[in-house]
């Protein structure tokens, strides 16, 4: 059986190119250009380059990236000061706090009290709590990367047994609930869970988010399984996901690749996230 590796590029391309277009009208309409706000504490290298990544994506689309590097040392008095003056400015259509955020800041405080309507990562309670609902929100950027991806590829999840394995708030939680709002069978695996192997052996598609090097190997899936790889982490050198990449080559249906699989996705939904806020605020 050959593997098909779905590359993120060619779909995160065309989200860039639509959203582009869609900018250059609003902004004849609107007046001005969409801004993201991006509020970065400390120095933490990973993050840094991610902020980086998000900054190139605005200048290719047209939103004006606006950002804010704040020292290891603030205080929490201080970063919230500063989303609610970002709360206040007209011209800030998103604000995204880059996570992980420095131990001593408490993070579910600091990103509910974000605006939802400029909640552009969709962590807020009030969009996760309409995804819940399954009413129309502003969603987060892997999950909704993740089921952009699908679309591209033709990979339909309705029916199907789906295992998510890692049920993070960022990731896990808000994936597996897409899923089952698009009539998914899902199951959620986590680090208490006793047999891993007994739920993804019956899997269809395999959702991991863990950041475990090579955690799903050949013998723990059954043949022909898509596999959509969301971890990141690095291995003697080397950046790998959560599957075991190569033993799984002609075994595996489908499998995304680690880097260039759902990364590129997740900057180009923080861009259609963005224009999302920024037509819901405008009203265009």
């Amino acid at each position: 059986m050959k593997t098909e590796i779905l590359w993120g590029k060619n779909p995160a391309q065309g989200v860039i190119q639509r959203v582009a277009s869609e900018i250059e009208t609003l902004k004849a309409e609107v007046g001005r250009m969409p801004g993201l706000a991006v509020v970065l504490v400390g120095n933490d290298p990973p993050s840094q380059i991610y902020v980086s990544h998000k900054t190139r994506a605005c200048e290719k689309v047209g939103i004006q990236s606006l950002e804010h590097h704040l020292s290891s040392h603030t205080t929490m008095e201080e970063t919230l000061d500063l989303i609610q003056r970002l709360n206040a400015q007209e011209e800030v259509d998103g604000i995204l706090v880059q996570l992980p955020l420095s131990p001593h800041l408490n993070q579910s405080e600091i990103l509910g009290s974000i605006d939802p309507s400029k909640d552009v990562d969709g962590f807020h309670p009030y969009n996760m709590g309409k995804l819940f609902l399954g009413e129309k929100s502003i969603v987060p950027c892997t999950p909704k990367g993740v089921m952009t991806l699908l679309d591209y590829y033709g990979i339909p999840v309705e029916g199907q047994e789906v295992v998510v394995i890692g049920a993070s708030n960022i990731v896990g939680k808000p994936l597996a609930l897409m899923l089952v709002n698009r009539m998914a069978t899902v199951t959620v695996c986590h680090i208490m869970t006793k047999d891993l192997t007994l739920h993804t052996k019956k899997a269809d598609i395999i959702f991991i988010a863990t950041g475990v090097p090579h955690l799903i190997k050949r013998e723990m899936v059954r043949e022909g399984v898509i596999i959509i790889d969301i971890g990141i982490s690095r291995m003697q050198g080397k950046i790998v996901g959560d599957a075991d990449f190569q033993g799984l080559q002609e075994w595996a249906g489908a499998i995304t690749p680690v880097p260039g699989g759902v990364g590129p996705m997740t900057v180009a939904m923080l861009m259609e996230n963005t224009l999302q806020t920024f037509r819901m605020r405008t009203g265009a």
